[in-house]
This record gives C-alpha cells, structure tokens and sequence, in this order.
C-alpha cells in the first residue's frame, strides 16, 4: 500500500530555519541545518535501498503559496500567501510504498526524532494512506 508521510511547520519555522528567531521558534544555527539535513538524507537514502522510497519533497515556504477558487461567477479567485504567521502547513513529504501501517509508522517515528533546536515547536508527522481505488474493507 502506498502511504503519504507529511512533515508540517509554520512560516515561523521558516524564518528560524533562515537564522531568525520567530513566533516562538528560536533562530536556526548552520550546524543545526546541517544535522537536519544529514538525518534526513539518511532516511531517504536508507528508504531508497529498501525500495519503499516513491518520492519525496521538501516545499518552499507558505508565504510563497497560492491558493486558487472558484469565484461565485466562476472566474478564478488567486491569493498569494494566504496563510498567517503561526498557520501550519505541509512542509515535506514522502510517498512510501510500505508492507503494513505498522512499518511506514515506524519510519513516521523516526522522521518525527529530527533533530532541531531545543525550544523549536514540534509538530506531527502525519500518515493518510493513497486511495488505490480499492474499495475500503469495511466490518464483517
């Protein structure tokens, strides 16, 4: 079954990972980028040899997001940067191709032990299975 794994932070988050310290989040250090990114490669590379990796993503920060309505006449609604300050969003993901909810859990556990500054908020990795098209088991 095919999983997506996401990863969250707030455009707070963003500005800390930058080197400022803000809504909460303390400023990013080098070394603690570098960590990051070193733990996070190593779960795509071990992810990659065990054929579970399909993609993954890190995404621009929320402030460069556009977000696309329909207007009450049809015509497109555009806003750029809709979110606040302290509104998380999708930060990252991974689509896995994974056995059971058991494994790509455990590899959410692992995801979520990133390292990152001491006061930095934590946010969930969040697990929802691809529809595949199959019909969902239901009670017997």
């Amino acid at each position: 079954m095919k999983y997506l794994v996401m990863v969250q932070g707030s455009q707070a988050d963003y500005a800390a990972m930058s080197g400022g310290s803000s809504g909460g989040s303390p400023a990013w250090s080098k070394k603690d980028m570098q960590e990051m990114f070193a733990f996070m490669e190593s779960i795509n590379n071990d992810l990659a040899e065990s054929g579970e990796m399909v993609d993954a993503n890190g995404l621009v920060e929320p402030a460069r997001t556009r977000a696309v309505l329909a207007g009450p006449d049809g015509r497109p609604v555009i806003t750029d940067s809709p979110y606040g300050e302290t509104e998380v969003q999708l930060a990252g993901y991974w689509v896995l191709d994974c056995e059971s909810l058991e494994r790509v859990t455990e590899i959410a556990a692992r995801v979520a032990r990133c390292p990152q500054p001491e006061g930095a908020p934590v946010h969930p990795v969040l697990i929802r299975p691809i529809d595949d098209g199959e019909p969902a088991a239901g009670p017997e």
